[in-house]
């Protein structure tokens, strides 16, 4: 399971006040007690604090660069910003994100071409996020395709089946599983999956419970990725034994401890 950090996000009280004050402490402290507790790549979001966003987000890899050299996932919706970031992260980077519109591909895709990274692809179209896995599964395989013609390899593609609340969208819970066991069927190399997973318990008064419980059957279902909270504990031992139940990892009486210490 390949864990991206959610933390370092300008709407957090403690990063929007550590972006506005220049402050490296908070967010390289942030950075690494995410990667300690188990996160293998690093979401980058300056959020709505900045004056100028492009600056802030050249600040915010520059730092965190500084203690982590591993994967740092860009992540804003202004393409000069996506630019920025990925042009100051280097090697090992992710686009957060792209749709399958047409002019959203278009503008992403050759920055993921220009600097060889990554991309996550949400599946949603021009007329919004589809009601079901089928619609779902023709902008993945469109967003595949689109990246195909370019020269960017599917296993270089994380579909973001875009899950949403359960409150308010009950049935997309298990539409959004099924996408995440059809995608493989795309193409050969298969591109990655990916959920944002805090969005399925917005707004619910039982969000960690609902966030680790779903996370465990999307990961029975074949998800690869997730965006999430690593310095949730609870969330954290529910990935990793659902990744020991799925075969993924070798079993041992300390495989919480051992899976942290890869």
């Amino acid at each position: 399971m390949f864990i991206i950090g959610e933390r370092i996000n300008g709407m957090f009280k403690a990063v929007g006040e550590a972006i506005k004050k220049k402050d490296h402490s908070v967010i390289q402290e942030l950075a690494k007690k995410q990667i300690a507790a188990g996160a293998d790549c690093l979401d980058v979001n300056v959020g709505p604090v900045a004056e100028d966003p492009t600056e802030a987000m050249i600040w915010l890899v520059k730092v965190i660069r500084q203690v982590f050299n591993g994967p740092v996932a860009i992540d804003s919706p202004k393409p000069a910003v996506l630019e920025a970031g990925l042009q100051a992260a280097g090697d090992n980077a992710i686009i957060n994100s792209t749709t399958g519109v047409p002019e959203k591909l278009n503008t992403i895709l050759p920055l993921a071409v220009k600097y060889n990274a990554a991309v996550i692809g949400l599946t949603i179209s021009e007329k919004g996020v589809p009601a079901d896995s089928a619609g779902r599964m023709e902008v993945a395989a469109n967003i595949v395709a689109s990246a195909m013609e370019k020269g960017i390899m599917p296993d270089m593609i994380y579909i973001d089946g875009v899950i949403l609340p359960v409150n308010v969208a009950q049935p997309q819970c298990q539409e959004v599983m099924k996408l995440i066991s059809e995608v493989r069927m795309i193409s050969n190399p298969a591109p990655k999956t990916v959920l944002g997973l805090s969005n399925v318990s917005q707004g619910t008064k039982q969000r960690p419970l609902i966030n680790r419980t779903y996370l465990a059957m999307a990961i029975g279902y074949g998800l690869d990725a997730a965006i999430m909270d690593p310095l949730d504990k609870d969330l954290m031992d529910a990935a990793i034994t659902a990744d020991l139940l799925m075969n993924r990892h070798i079993y041992c009486d300390s495989y919480l401890e051992a899976y942290r210490k890869k």
